[in-house]
C-alpha cells in the first residue's frame, strides 16, 4: 500500500534567510551546505513526530509562528552552553523519562524545542 515512510525535510520563509542559517550554524552547530541547508542522519532509537497541535494552544509560546521544530541533540548540557556563549538563552527545560528537552527562540521568532533522547541501559 502506499504510504509516507517519514519526514523529508522542513522547509520555511525567513525575513533573512542567512542571518537565520547563521545563526543555526553559530547557535546550534549546524553545518550548513552550499546550496543553504542541513542534513541529518536520524540518530539510533529516535523517530520524527508529526502532530497537529489546537489552534488555541500556548506550546508554542512565545513564538507567534503556527509551527515549532523539535531537534534531536546529542548533549544538551552541551548545546545549551553553545548557546549560552551566542547570547541565547533556554525560555524552559523539563526531564521526562523518554528524554531530556529545552527551548530557545530562533531570531525569525521561530520556537525551538531540543530533544536529548533518554539513554536506554544496556540488557544484561
Amino acid at each position: 500500500m502506499a504510504k509516507v515512510l517519514g519526514l523529508g525535510g522542513f522547509f520555511f520563509k525567513a525575513e533573512d534567510p542567512k542571518a537565520v542559517r547563521d545563526w543555526y550554524a553559530r547557535v546550534l552547530g549546524f553545518e550548513i551546505h552550499d546550496w543553504g541547508g542541513a542534513i541529518f542522519e536520524a540518530p539510533k532509537g529516535s523517530q520524527a513526530t508529526w502532530s497537529p497541535f489546537a489552534a488555541d494552544t500556548d506550546y508554542f509560546a512565545p513564538s507567534t509562528a503556527p509551527f515549532m521544530i523539535n531537534f534531536i541533540v546529542d548533549d544538551m548540557d552541551g548545546v545549551l552552553a553553545r548557546a549560552a556563549a551566542e547570547g541565547v538563552e533556554p525560555l524552559g527545560r523539563q526531564d521526562e523519562g523518554y528524554g531530556r528537552f529545552a527551548w530557545l527562540m530562533d531570531p525569525a521568532g521561530v520556537k525551538i524545542e531540543l530533544w536529548e533522547v533518554a539513554k536506554v541501559e544496556p540488557e544484561a
